[in-house]
């Protein structure tokens, strides 16, 4: 951490609170990352950060705020990027963070269900089922049926 910065109480308990995070104002944010309070303000009017606010509606900068400030700081000023595309490239981030999630849980169900299945003898009734086929042949126009058709590939003998 940036020396300087500040705990203060956070907007829901006490600093002293097991799991309340530690919160800092709009001037210590701003002196810690060199960027003027209006830009943080400007920031918030644009849907890019939500800090949380105090009864008397002082901003508070949470830790993660200040992880999303320095993906919004690396994209303006190390990219380039302006700030129509950091909210694309955020908004992209949040839905590809929810499809992990989503990913995450599909496998963690479809090995739960592979497990109970190993567990019933499932593995036994599953090969009993599976019925290997011979390969049959495409249906194949014919030159005479289709004259535009290519002439099917020359192949085995069926």
């Amino acid at each position: 951490m940036p020396r300087g910065r500040r705990a203060t109480k956070g907007p829901a308990g006490s600093p002293g609170e097991a799991g309340a995070g530690r919160f800092y104002m709009i001037s210590v944010v701003s002196k810690a990352y060199g960027i003027h309070p209006q830009t943080l303000r400007l920031y918030e009017r644009e849907g890019l950060l939500k800090p949380s606010r105090t009864e008397g509606n002082t901003r508070l900068y949470s830790e993660e705020d200040l992880r999303q400030l320095e993906v919004i700081l690396n994209l303006t000023r190390d990219l380039g990027v302006n700030l129509a595309g950091v909210e694309i490239v955020l908004n992209m981030r949040r839905k590809m963070e929810q499809m992990q999630g989503e990913v995450s849980e599909f496998v963690a169900w479809v090995r739960q269900e592979l497990a109970r299945a190993a567990q019933e003898g499932w593995q036994e009734r599953l090969q009993q089922a599976l019925v290997r086929l011979p390969p049959t042949p495409l249906a194949r126009a014919t030159a005479k049926e289709d004259p535009g058709a290519p002439a099917p590939p020359a192949g085995p003998a069926e």
